[in-house]
């Protein structure tokens, strides 16, 4: 029940003081909260928002290697107000600098120029701020990041609105006489509208956009580090599929040695879907321990499908019912997940019937849209929390649920997720859609860097065999290596005319986990993104081009421009540039940012800071790796190591420098990392007295983890 003299007391309360503020400028101080970290407030916040939703603490000591930097902005052109309830935001911006972020994007990297309504929605096509994550933080060229902590709708103006008082202004231009003319002219800020009446903000410090970044993401906590097999390959299986029809599909990858760590169960597990039960199909799964029992003997491990709103037939629906918003999907309650006892009750479901016997994790259907049968935003929730704030946090709170209850089992997982949001940077989840262009997909990749979340382009089918493999080849080069059957049962070997190339890259997926193991606790321990933008890597400058989208004016009359720009390559690590080829492709240009730069395949030189021009044929993705280049690599097995489990390490060396790279090691599977039982071996390249390369692998410290086999060395430059 609602609590309405509550209510009506704070909102007497909250009216009293907005008299005070409403249709005044916010006198902003700014106050450093971690090292590189400011924070200021503006009017009367919410209680509940991004941060608080996700729970997340930054990892202070980690800021602190990072340095406390410099206020990266002009105080006093950083503006605040209140107006009818509304929080009005503006931040200055310089002529030629350039903005990312803003979330999950997928057609567009460069988002300066953009109008923006922030809101979590399934992506319908347009990068105009409904998207599955739609993150209120951007980073600027000019090397810091802006945060707006609002668990609200907020609409950006990304530069594209110009104030008749502004110092900057752009000329006013003739259309009759002057052909620069176009429709939007310069804008000199980032304007914002919070729909509520404060909200707190924070700046984060560089000095470049990648140490903007990382201070974002460890202000969040830092990045998620998976467990090893979380990186090795994954399959989900037809919906309808019964017990025996998985075990069939895990015995058909080892007889044709194929690569499997987990397999995802899709809805056809649970007795009911759409609304859900949370409980076993009994007539599928007559026996869930034993056939738990019986795949992770394969070596397989199980993750579930699931969305959050649940049936009427569910076990726990009577004990939710009254903890849950008024309106319903599918039929099914949406349960108030701000309230700790319905989060208990949830949670004991999940953990009696599922993680207890062994599941390693969740996918986390429909939490993002669409409006049509999501809830509205005139649901009402018992915790007085406004259907917006839970639309824009839903996809948070299930991954924090459900990783705290994995974190309880000192047991890692690593799951899948349709909505995040800022906050959610630590949690082991991965975004995906039902969109389906490989070209954006590798642009959404690129785009998550810039806002603490992770994205895998899946595969789910193709009309030929070139498609196929070339998307097998980016998913392989991607947070989470994944092929989504569900609905048409496809396997690795479908298209047989390509199997052989298919199997290739996948088998390089866990050759390279060492490498991608210790680029995940970089994420987690230094706040870099595993995946990322070409414009956080040093020595890139392609420039962004914008040009008329047509220059006949009766069919383009406000010559809008489209911006060109890179968005079709990105670093994979800290040593690999990844250039993927898509559906008709045999060539393609690529950017090499300054420095030398080989092909990962041969060693040879590809190019020193330049654009070349490559050719591949299916066997191959374009990879490119740095100068002094270090890549750990181990055989090509067909499951991750297990706990405790040594691997022999080929250590492939590129370039003719001396070098050197921190590789990681744990147990691959707890969370006793955080007790200090970890390590990291530096590998050193050096040139011997022979003048010739040699390398070293540095000795484990006594009582800490030691997972490594025999170490042999490939220098790939000659």
């Amino acid at each position: 029940m609602y609590n309405k003299s509550k209510r009506l007391r704070t909102y007497l309360l909250v009216l009293i003081l907005l008299c005070s503020t409403v249709g005044k400028s916010q006198d902003l101080t700014w106050t450093e909260v971690a090292p590189g970290v400011w924070k200021a407030t503006a009017g009367i916040p919410d209680k509940f928002d991004l941060l608080s939703a996700a729970e997340s603490k930054p990892a202070m000591e980690a800021l602190g290697r990072l340095g406390t930097g410099t206020f990266p902005l002009p105080k006093g052109e950083i503006a605040a107000e209140i107006i009818d309830g509304k929080t009005m935001l503006r931040f200055p911006l310089m002529k030629e600098e350039r903005l990312y972020g803003f979330g999950l994007n997928f057609k567009t990297v460069q988002q300066r120029g953009k109008i923006l309504q922030l809101h979590v929605d399934h992506y319908g096509g347009t990068d105009n701020g409904r998207t599955h994550a739609p993150v209120p933080f951007y980073v600027s060229s000019q090397g810091y990041g802006v945060f707006v902590n609002s668990a609200r709708y907020i609409t950006v103006y990304a530069g594209t609105a110009v104030r008749k008082d502004s110092p900057n202004a752009p000329e006013p231009k003739d259309r009759n006489t002057d052909k620069k003319w176009n429709s939007q002219p310069y804008s000199d800020a980032v304007e914002m509208v919070v729909p509520t009446t404060g909200t707190d903000i924070y700046l984060f410090a560089g000095p470049t956009p990648l140490d903007a970044v990382r201070r974002f993401n460890l202000f969040n906590g830092g990045g998620c580090l998976p467990p090893r097999w979380g990186l090795g390959f994954t399959q989900r299986v037809r919906s309808l599929f019964t017990a025996d029809q998985v075990m069939e599909e895990a015995k058909a990858f080892a007889e044709k040695g194929y690569p499997l760590d987990f397999i995802g169960l899709e809805p056809g597990w649970q007795s009911k879907s759409y609304p859900c039960t949370l409980e076993w199909d009994k007539s599928r799964f007559p026996d869930p321990v034993g056939f738990v029992k019986t795949m992770q003997a394969m070596g397989i491990r199980l993750n579930l499908w699931t969305n959050p709103y649940l049936s009427p037939d569910s076990p726990i629906y009577g004990n939710l019912k009254s903890l849950s918003g008024t309106h319903t999907v599918w039929g099914g309650i949406v349960p108030d997940l701000t309230l700790p006892e319905a989060r208990k009750i949830y949670s004991d479901q999940l953990l009696k019937d599922q993680i207890s016997i062994g599941i390693s994790g969740y996918k986390v259907d429909e939490c993002d849209g669409y409006d049509r049968w999501l809830w509205p935003d005139v649901a009402k929730f018992p915790s007085g929390n406004s259907a917006e704030q839970l639309r824009q946090t839903y996809g948070v709170m299930l991954q924090k649920m459900t990783s705290d209850l994995y974190r309880r089992q000192n047991s890692r997982t690593f799951g899948l997720v349709r909505a995040s949001n800022a906050g959610g940077v630590s949690l082991p989840y991965v975004i995906y859609n039902d969109y389906y262009s490989h070209e954006d997909f590798i642009t959404a990749l690129i785009n998550s860097s810039f806002s603490g979340v992770l994205w895998t382009p899946e595969v789910r089918g193709s009309k030929t065999g070139e498609e196929w493999v070339r998307r097998m080849q980016s998913v392989c080069f991607s947070p989470m290596a994944m092929i989504n059957a569900w609905s048409d049962g496809t396997k690795p070997w479908s298209f047989p005319e390509v199997e052989k190339e298919v199997k290739a890259i996948a088998l390089l997926r866990m050759q390279l986990m060492p490498y991608f193991y210790s680029e995940f606790a970089k994420y987690h321990f230094e706040g870099t993104p595993p995946f990322r933008a070409m414009n956080l890597e040093p020595g890139f400058a392609a420039k962004v081009q914008t040009e008329l989208k047509n220059s006949n004016l009766s069919e383009n009359p406000y010559a809008e421009a489209v911006t060109k720009e890179v968005k079709d390559q990105y670093m994979a690590g800290e040593y690999l540039l990844v250039a993927p080829l898509f559906k008709g492709q045999t060539e393609r240009t690529v950017i090499l940012p300054q420095g030398k730069w080989y092909d990962f395949y041969t060693g040879i030189l590809a190019g020193e800071g330049e654009v070349i021009k490559v050719t591949a044929g299916l066997d191959k993705i374009p990879v490119f790796v740095k100068e002094g280049g270090i890549i750990p690599m181990m055989p090509p097995v067909l499951h991750s190591p297990a706990k405790g489990e040594k691997f022999d390490l080929e250590i492939r060396c590129y370039g003719n420098k001396p070098a050197s790279y921190e590789l990681y090691d744990d147990d691959g599977e707890t969370f006793d990392y955080e007790k200090g039982l970890y390590s990291w071996r530096r590998i050193t390249v050096a040139i011997d007295k022979k003048g010739k390369l040699a390398g070293s692998v540095s000795k484990p410290l006594k009582g800490l983890p030691d997972n490594l086999g025999n170490v042999t060395w490939k220098f790939m430059t000659r």
